[in-house]
């Protein structure tokens, strides 16, 4: 079996039920399993908050999982626009994979949340695709052949799913936007095992 690491950070869930669907996405292709991490959220001040374990969900994402998985996704709620600090921070940790080229040549998939329509998810995708280009991997989005894609009323681009949580409760995903995040976790596994082959 073969990784894929589906990496995210979430505050109140709503892009942890997007990790979760896209993990359901990765393990329907034969050979693939969905590693599914987090990353601790980050602190002002120079002592540590969190402990090195959470005390639920998934662990903590480490420099070895980045380097040993076949292919990723990552996904993370839009902060003005952008990818959270705490996913960054991550990302701003993995240098010495950048100078080994651990990840060059995988596939890599985005997903994203926010609190409205024009929340700024698209650019919260392209801001975490852009350190993933240095990384050396080949993005992989949606395309318009998912028909979600062109019937969603909620998340959901061609640059990766996104949920939109409106008046719902933050971790209710639409129809679309699960068959979206399911079809991109479907997507990197099956390039990350054509790319193995």
């Amino acid at each position: 079996m073969a990784d894929i690491l589906v990496l995210y950070y979430s505050r109140n869930g709503a892009t942890e039920s997007l990790a979760r669907e896209v993990c359901n996405g990765v393990d329907a292709v034969k050979g693939m399993s969905a590693q599914l991490r987090t990353v601790p959220s980050v602190s002002a001040v120079t002592e540590a908050i969190e402990s090195d374990v959470p005390e639920s969900g998934p662990p903590y994402a480490t420099a070895e999982d980045f380097r040993n998985c076949a292919g990723l996704v990552i996904g993370s709620p839009s902060h003005f626009g952008n990818m959270a600090a705490s996913l960054k921070y991550f990302l701003d940790g993995t240098l010495s994979e950048w100078l080994k080229g651990s990840a060059v040549g995988k596939p890599a998939g985005l997903f994203a949340s926010t609190g409205s329509l024009h929340g700024g998810q698209e650019t919260t995708l392209l801001t975490m695709a852009v350190p993933l280009l240095h990384h050396g991997m080949i993005i992989v989005g949606v395309p318009y052949t998912e028909p979600a894609l062109s019937s969603t009323k909620s998340g959901g681009t061609p640059y990766g799913p996104t949920h939109v949580t409106w008046n719902r409760d933050r971790d209710e995903l639409s129809k679309e936007e699960i068959e979206l995040s399911r079809a991109l976790g479907k997507r990197v596994a099956e390039i990350a095992a054509r790319l193995a082959n």
